[in-house]
Order: structure tokens, then C-alpha cells, then sequence
């Protein structure tokens, strides 16, 4: 079974920055895309980044191509965001996830078969 759990997030001002992690069980990970997905309130949640099974690949939104980077580290089974710049717009709860094996698309949450419980990110201006 595979458990995930982010951390990292909190309260930061404009333009200030934060880094979240995400510690994935699972003998596989380091066979599996990984993605971020952000949700604010009264809102669907939406596409941040994910990365490839090696971490040779990236993609992110529009949004926060520039100020976000994702890595990970799979000798340690861990999943990061890298967030700087940050804007009150990227308020959101975010949330870590775990790609499916014969995954197409990495921006469709359906393509995730595993989330963690998220972590409350904060921007205030």
C-alpha cells in the first residue's frame, strides 16, 4: 500500500518563499510520475507540476513556470516543490500524488491513482 505525506507548507508573505516535501511508502516510486496538484477554496483542484519516473523530465503550469521547481530524490523516496516568488494566487492547499504505471497525460488528476492529505500553503500580501 502506498502512503504519502506532505509537509512544508505555512504562512509567507509576497515574494517570500517555501519548500514542500512528500514522503512516499512504496518499494516502486522510483517507477512511478509524480505530480503536485493545489486546490483553493470554492475551487477545483488544479495541475502544479509533475515529474518523470527518473526526475529527467518536468512539466509545470503556466503559472508557476520560473517560481516553482519539482525534484525528487528516489534513493530516499521523497517528492519536493521548490516555491519562490510566491503570489497570494498560489493560496491553495496542495497535495502530492503518485502517477500510475501506464500513465498518459501527468495534468490529469485521473492519471493519479494514489494523494496524500495535503499541506496548507499561505500567501498573504
Amino acid at each position: 500500500q502506498v502512503q504519502l505525506v506532505e509537509s512544508g507548507g505555512g504562512l509567507v508573505q509576497a515574494g517570500g518563499s517555501l519548500r514542500l516535501s512528500c514522503a512516499a511508502s512504496g518499494r516502486t516510486f522510483s517507477s512511478h510520475v509524480m505530480g503536485w496538484f493545489r486546490q483553493a477554496p470554492g475551487k477545483e483542484r488544479e495541475f502544479v507540476a509533475a515529474i518523470s519516473a527518473s526526475g529527467s523530465g518536468t512539466t509545470y503550469t503556466d503559472s508557476v513556470k520560473g517560481r516553482f521547481t519539482i525534484s525528487r530524490d528516489n534513493t530516499k523516496n521523497t517528492l519536493s516543490l521548490q516555491m519562490n516568488s510566491l503570489k497570494p494566487e498560489d493560496t491553495a492547499a496542495y497535495y502530492c500524488a503518485w502517477g500510475n504505471i501506464g500513465i498518459k497525460s501527468s495534468r490529469r488528476m485521473e492519471e493519479y491513482d494514489y494523494w496524500g492529505q495535503g499541506t496548507q500553503v499561505t500567501v498573504s500580501s
